[in-house]
């Protein structure tokens, strides 16, 4: 079953692609036809390609990895955010920091500096400071939290990246390309599609349209996760069901040795015995 359907995409707006003298050609594959001036994208299309993307997402969160959200236009930012934090996945809203995925360190270097921060507000270190001084790494404390915070848990590069506006995103879609990381991606009718690795075409601009397509790929990620948290449960279990089978096995084992170890002497003391029967007749 599709987990999205035609007609929720219809609904949603996700048919609507951008003016016939902005298209980029490499998307005519995904284009039913053109109505007033404006391409129209084939949903049944859309459809076929969320769920080949929702199972590729589900699979790389059963790995225990992590898949970086990425949202800058306004009319996405605040959906991405909210759904991504649903998942307990990594995001960015804000600009994109040049670097982020090619320079990874330096921008753990930034995220550490957080740390930094709030352990000096601790630790009675802020107490020896001047007012300015205070107000100054207050607000690059601010700073850094509005624009990295929502990644200070991404210990390591991403395993993938999900783009709505692929054509915003072009620096990130590059440092992805350039590492080698999976891009899954809204392309519009407008965009370059041959960069991204899982091409969803639909209407990037429209709220409705990244809120259901984006939903339904969370949703996946959620499968993945409860899989993922009860094959963990199920290993568990099944360690603690074998190490008391592994003590029984080497308990018997132990028996085995030492009775093998007695026997040449029991049977010596057999021999003896019928001996001194022998020479006493």
């Amino acid at each position: 079953m599709s987990r999205v359907s035609f007609d929720q995409l219809l609904e949603a707006g996700s048919h609507f692609g951008h003016l016939k003298s902005k298209w980029n050609p490499a998307m005519a594959p995904y284009i039913f036809m053109e109505r007033n001036g404006i391409h129209i994208i084939d949903l049944y299309k859309t459809a076929a390609k969320i769920d080949e993307a929702a199972e590729a997402m589900k699979n790389i969160v059963k790995m225990g990895r992590k898949i970086l959200f990425v949202a800058t236009k306004k009319q996405a930012k605040q959906i991405v955010a909210d759904l991504a934090l649903s998942v307990n996945m990594p995001y960015v809203i804000e600009r994109w920091p040049g670097g982020m995925l090619t320079n990874f360190p330096t921008i753990r270097k930034a995220v550490k500096k957080m740390s930094t921060i709030d352990k000096m507000a601790t630790d009675g270190t802020f107490d020896n400071l001047s007012k300015r001084e205070k107000l100054q790494i207050t607000r690059q404390r601010a700073k850094l939290e509005k624009n990295l915070g929502s990644i200070a848990d991404l210990g390591r590069l991403p395993a993938a990246l999900f783009i709505v506006d692929v054509l915003k995103e072009h620096i990130a879609v590059r440092e992805a390309n350039r590492l080698g990381i999976p891009v899954f991606g809204m392309v519009d009718t407008n965009s370059d599609p041959s960069k991204i690795d899982f091409v969803i075409p639909a209407n990037d601009d429209a709220t409705k349209s990244v809120e259901l397509i984006l939903g339904a790929l969370c949703a996946a990620i959620k499968e993945g996760l409860q899989e993922a948290k009860f094959e963990r449960s199920n290993k568990d279990d099944s360690e603690e069901e074998v190490a008391p089978r592994r003590e029984r096995k080497s308990r018997a084992k132990r028996t085995e040795t030492t009775d093998n170890a007695e026997a040449p002497a029991a049977e010596a003391r057999v021999a003896e015995a019928v001996k001194s029967e022998v020479t006493a007749e």
